[in-house]
């Protein structure tokens, strides 16, 4: 029998920030929008979701304005009049359907490479506060900071691809130094008050079993500067939300995150799936599967959010279906909705 999904769709409350329940929408790449502007489209794929019940969106990544940020002239700008006016368009549908919406600011660093667009003939190489606070001047209800999977932020927080010889580099508290000027020079344009989340990972696109902390001890190491910086909640992002992070715990990416921290924390990963996102890049077809443990964990306070990805590409209504008790009714993930975001 399984258990109530009732966890799922409690209140969220922080001094700054105020949810329905503790569904989120995870950040997925689109590529929908032309010259970095999102159309009508891309209001519509938003407020879908919203209208499906998630009580916070994290839009798919939006490039901060530096010329080489992205290698896509498809992936949406977070600047510029025509970018930010498509981005009110987007607010003002969430925020009608009764969401709340966090823009992810990122830039690619050196994951984009020579050669790729736009503007191809530059090398690449950052305005994150200025992005910051053209999100609180929006009325966005805060923002994400892209510190994962190696990009930017993180090819700072990785050892193997830092090598700095200045004091970026050192110990794993040192290579923290980048996120955490970047962090209270948001803080700086958009006060104490405003919601601020960092996502970080552990795994790299393409490098799987990347670890910036092998225990414990270097995992607070990591987190306590970027907490002491500014970051109001941290965004855990696995490809498995419920694996055990380190041996000997059974406490998960985000657990051990919450707990080392004491901020809120969403977790992430392959929520109500059977198989992890690459696989379904790769072509592999996913079935649905039971909430059962993210329910217990969630009731456990092991975390405080959840991000549900792929399984709402599939099926915008997912988390109204999944209240409502009809999960038998949830379309079926296939990878072919990649090619899709609708």
């Amino acid at each position: 029998m399984s258990l109530s999904t009732r966890p799922l769709f409690k209140p969220f409350q922080t001094p700054n920030l105020a949810l329905k329940n503790r569904l989120v929408m995870a950040p997925m790449t689109r590529s929908h929008s032309p010259q970095g502007v999102p159309g009508q489209d891309v209001v519509d794929y938003y407020r879908r979701r919203a209208e499906g019940g998630i009580g916070l969106i994290i839009t798919e990544g939006t490039t901060i304005n530096h010329p080489v940020a992205s290698n896509d002239v498809n992936i949406p700008f977070f600047h510029g009049e025509d970018s930010l006016d498509g981005w009110r368009n987007v607010l003002a549908a969430v925020h009608a359907a009764g969401g709340k919406i966090f823009p992810q600011l990122w830039h690619m660093g050196a994951q984009r490479a020579a050669g790729q667009g736009p503007n191809p003939e530059l090398e690449a190489i950052c305005p994150f506060a200025q992005a910051a606070r053209d999100a609180k001047a929006l009325g966005f209800d805060g923002i994400e900071l892209h510190g994962a999977h190696g990009y930017l932020i993180d090819q700072f927080f990785w050892a193997e691809l830092n090598k700095r010889d200045d004091h970026y580099n050192g110990s794993i508290a040192d290579r923290t130094r980048f996120a955490v000027e970047i962090i209270r020079a948001v803080r700086h344009e958009v006060g104490n008050d405003y919601p601020v989340a960092l996502r970080f990972s552990q795994f790299k696109i393409g490098a799987y079993d990347a670890k910036l902390a092998n225990n414990p001890q270097e995992f607070e190491e990591f987190l306590t500067p970027l907490a002491d910086a500014g970051v109001d909640l941290f965004h855990a992002s696995s490809r498995r939300y419920w694996e055990p992070e380190f041996t000997d715990s059974n406490l998960t990416l985000a657990g051990w995150t919450k707990k080392i921290s004491g901020k809120p924390t969403i977790a992430v990963g392959s929520v109500g799936l059977d198989i992890d996102f690459m696989s379904s890049f790769g072509g592999a077809e996913s079935n649905s599967t039971s909430l059962d443990e993210l329910i217990t964990r969630l009731d456990n306070d092991e975390f405080d959010l959840i991000a549900v990805g792929r399984a709402l590409i599939s099926d915008p209504a997912w988390a109204n279906k999944i209240q409502q008790g009809q999960e038998n009714s949830i379309a079926t993930f296939k990878p072919a909705d990649l090619a899709t975001l609708i």
